[in-house]
């Protein structure tokens, strides 16, 4: 049957497991299986054999001056400039009931919108990922959309890459199922070429969104970033090992996912799958995000960290019934005062290595048997950690939430091994079988106004 005939990912892969555990994590004593829950940071698609691309097969682009927002198509939105530029409702350019396919409430919306200029990718890409930062007040949310162009001159359609608020009062946060054209499909939040080795690419795209807000009321959301990394990872199950540059650590604080096992269960089961909202707030605290004991008033107090909980409750995706929504991760991040969040890959651990030199520390994604990463004691279909330095050796230094506690969450994993896990796009899964992994996808959650050395280490990597 075809693509959009299947049915969701995250049904067709939890019926192939045995046991649902921590983000895809199997506990030390199963270490003969790769068994466990699959988790939004598996690799969202069947990947197929294919010729090696550029050495840096990877771009980002984004919109996020005056100017940009002044570009493009505007129906019933203006540019505001300021600190931080955005676009945001004027005068809307209509009405529209939404039924929420998770509540079933039909509401009605005032909407406008703005339709990005056409991005030609310099990369053409099997495979892009949405995301932005928005301000969205109770009574508005917004819709991020994508189209292009395929390299046979052909149309793709509008899809929908989210559907997003700050909050969860108005409507459900969600991801959009079954999307497909029979050339590519959406696979919760990633749009990728249903057959790559068709040698069929996306050359160019554009990003709309769509701004609603209560009716008869002067609320808005406002967008100051939306952009979009297109890529073309070669297939590989190993990549050449690279040369350890000068260390640092950065003093990033650790959090584990382990010890809200059980908590709030209604959020993918409950902290035990928690490692993308563990992960995103060891980096909002590292930068000074903290929330006020109103915005944690609705937690139980006898749990600690309760920061963690609130980033479960207000990343969760309702359609995928996760919290590791990635571009969800980048836009809750966004909502801190000052801080940006973008979903991008990078090419090399020497990247990573820059990143963190200019003080900003990564989350990265990877997939990996238990004897593939020394040290970890479990193994994953999909988890991700918080790089926050290297060892003088090169050796990676990682807050892995998969910890027992807070106190063990400082890790030091083999670089050689952490190296391959996460750069790699092929793996063998421990039955044998060959399985998908990340090809370098990280977040980046950075200050609205980097340094100088950090703004360098940023545009090296493509992120302006």
């Amino acid at each position: 049957m075809s693509r959009a005939q299947q049915p969701s990912r995250r049904s067709v892969l939890a019926a192939t497991v045995a046991a649902a555990v921590a983000c895809g994590t199997v506990p030390a004593a199963a270490a003969t299986a790769e068994t466990g829950k699959p988790v939004p940071h598996e690799p969202r698609h069947p990947r197929h054999p294919r010729h090696h691309g550029p050495s840096r097969p990877i771009e980002y682009h984004a919109w996020t001056e005056h100017a940009d927002w002044r570009s493009g198509t505007a129906q019933g939105v203006r540019a505001v400039d300021g600190d931080r530029p955005a676009v945001e409702i004027a005068t809307p350019a209509g009405r529209t009931d939404y039924t929420d396919p998770h509540t079933g409430t039909t509401a009605t919306w005032e909407y406008a919108t703005w339709t990005s200029p056409v991005h030609k990718l310099t990369v053409p890409a099997t495979e892009v990922i949405a995301s932005w930062n928005a301000h969205t007040p109770p009574g508005t949310w917004l819709q991020t959309e994508l189209t292009g162009t395929y390299s046979d001159g052909t149309a793709a359609p509008w899809y929908v890459m989210g559907r997003w608020a700050a909050g969860d009062e108005d409507i459900r946060r969600t991801s959009v199922d079954g999307q497909s054209d029979g050339k590519s499909s959406i696979w919760t939040d990633t749009f990728a070429i249903d057959d790559a080795d068709s040698g069929l690419r996306l050359t160019s795209y554009r990003l709309r969104l769509t701004l609603y807000r209560k009716p008869g009321t002067t609320l808005t959301p406002a967008v100051w970033r939306v952009g979009a990394m297109g890529s073309d990872i070669p297939d590989r199950f190993t990549v050449p090992a690279s040369t350890p540059h000068p260390a640092r650590e950065l003093a990033v604080p650790r959090f584990s996912q382990e010890i809200h096992k059980g908590q709030y269960p209604e959020y993918d089961n409950g902290g035990e799958a928690w490692c993308s909202p563990t992960s995103s707030t060891m980096i909002i605290e590292y930068w000074g995000g903290r929330l006020t004991p109103a915005q944690l008033a609705w937690v139980d107090p006898s749990y600690a960290d309760p920061q963690v909980c609130n980033a479960a409750r207000y990343t969760y995706d309702a359609q995928y019934e996760g919290c590791g929504n990635w571009p969800f991760n980048a836009a809750y991040a966004a909502t801190f005062d000052g801080l940006q969040g973008v979903v991008t890959r990078l090419a090399s651990l020497n990247d990573l290595e820059s990143l963190v030199a200019a003080g900003i520390p990564v989350v990265t994604s990877q997939s990996f048997l238990k004897t593939e990463l020394t040290g970890a004691g479990y193994g994953t279909s999909g988890h991700l950690m918080t790089v926050i330095g290297f060892t003088p050796a090169g050796d990676v230094i990682a807050n892995d939430p998969a910890s027992p506690d807070d106190n063990a969450v400082r890790r030091v994993y083999q670089r050689r091994e952490w190296e391959n896990i996460w750069l790699r796009t092929k793996r063998y899964n421990a039955t044998g079988a060959v399985a998908s992994g990340t090809g370098g996808v990280c977040y980046l959650y950075f200050p609205a106004r980097p340094t100088a050395a950090q703004r360098r280490a940023l545009e090296a990597v493509g992120v302006r």
